[in-house]
């Protein structure tokens, strides 16, 4: 639930900036390039502290290198996240984390299916987990072929 209220929450904010003034983020697809930008800073965050060994063991046990897997993926989120937020390379950077959204999908699947915890909870069930996904493929959508 952390990564949509990141989104929301980051949207929200450079919205209300563009409204008070703040040129660059007036209009929606800056405003939804900030709250995309610090979902992906948050997620990215989390491959790297306290809920590392977490989402190390999200990677299904058949793929190799789960801790070097999970680096890659983190470096690619921070990269597109601070992609996101230029203009010029905002499309390439939605098409990319669109993808790697696509890519670590099943790792969420396999986490749900083996019962696996995130920070001492559940991880969130597949069923809401993938309208989560579809909400933030969505998102990326948007800013790959928006105004």
């Amino acid at each position: 639930m952390a990564p949509l209220i990141a989104l929301v929450a980051g949207f929200a904010a450079a919205r209300l900036a563009g409204l008070l003034g703040v040129d660059a983020l007036d209009g929606w697809h800056p405003a939804l390039r900030v709250g995309l930008a610090t979902l992906f800073a948050l997620t990215a965050s989390a491959h790297f502290t306290a809920r590392r060994a977490d989402l190390v063991a999200m990677v299904p046990p058949r793929l190799p290198r789960p801790e070097l897997l999970v680096t890659v993926t983190g470096v690619l989120e921070l990269v597109g996240a601070v992609a996101l937020l230029a203009p010029a390379t905002a499309g390439w950077a939605a098409a990319g984390l669109g993808l790697l959204l696509l890519a670590m999908f099943p790792a969420n699947v396999s986490a749900a299916r083996r019962g696996l915890t995130l920070a001492g909870r559940p991880v969130t069930p597949l069923v809401p987990r993938t309208l989560l996904q579809v909400v933030f493929l969505a998102a990326t959508t948007a800013i790959l072929f928006g105004a």
